[in-house]
């Protein structure tokens, strides 16, 4: 049997966490947990009826939080021209040292970025950044000429989603410092982003059930009425 942590339990005693409620409720919810001595992430689950087993059925993609994420965020870039992308705001650029340096098990940023050009020796380093999620992609707007506009975007608070194996999407949507109204906000934009992202072959219900956590909480149900409409 799982064990919890006393604060955990204190959480769930504190309200009825077999209902769901609105966006608003829910946040004011995980608002009455017990906090951590650490700023918890906030984070929305989402259960899809999805198949990702079929390519078409891949949800992924990335959107913008409009009061950012709370997180400093690292990037590498992966460039032939590394003095602009560090110009930009990068950490680190380059592209056969930096690609050396992962190989050798240095992974210390949260995005990579690359441009089309070099995508090309990229690829080969797949293996390493894919199961990382770390892998640049076009699709998460991290593969493009315009890597001053991409450094921004994601240090901005611009955040990734993709569904996994198990058709789940996890995405974190602030800190648990942040106000209210910001968590609201940024919840709906993600609600929004994925919503938008059905595939056109999922037919009836797409997304089963959405959840309200932080880093150490259990999760508040969210009210099908925030989502029914995707």
């Amino acid at each position: 049997m799982e064990k919890h942590s006393k604060r955990y339990r204190s959480a769930t005693s504190s309200s009825d966490l077999k209902q769901e409620y609105s966006l608003v409720d829910a946040v004011e919810v995980l608002a009455k947990f017990p906090k951590t001595k650490f700023d918890e992430t906030v984070e929305l689950s989402f259960r899809l009826t999805v198949d990702p087993t079929q390519g078409d059925q891949m949800v992924r993609g990335t959107t913008p939080l409009p009061h950012g994420s709370g997180k400093t965020v690292r990037v590498l870039v992966f460039t032939a021209d590394p003095e602009a992308a560090i110009a930009a705001g990068a950490e680190n650029a380059g592209l056969e040292d930096m690609m050396k340096k992962v190989q050798e098990g240095w992974l210390d940023f949260d995005v990579a970025i690359a441009t089309p050009d070099a995508m090309k020796s990229v690829r080969t380093i797949a293996r390493v950044l894919g199961p990382k999620g770390l892998m640049p992609n076009p699709k998460s707007g991290t593969v493009t000429d315009d890597i001053a506009g991409a450094i921004k975007a994601v240090k901005a608070g611009r955040v990734e989603y993709k569904v996994d194996k198990s058709a789940n999407i996890g995405v974190g949507i602030g800190k648990r410092s942040f106000t209210s109204e910001q968590i609201v906000e940024n919840a709906q934009a993600v609600i929004a982003a994925i919503g938008k992202a059905r595939p056109n072959s999922v037919k009836g219900t797409y997304i089963k059930n959405v959840s309200l956590s932080a880093s150490m909480s259990p999760g508040v149900k969210v009210a099908s009425t925030e989502y029914n409409q995707f």
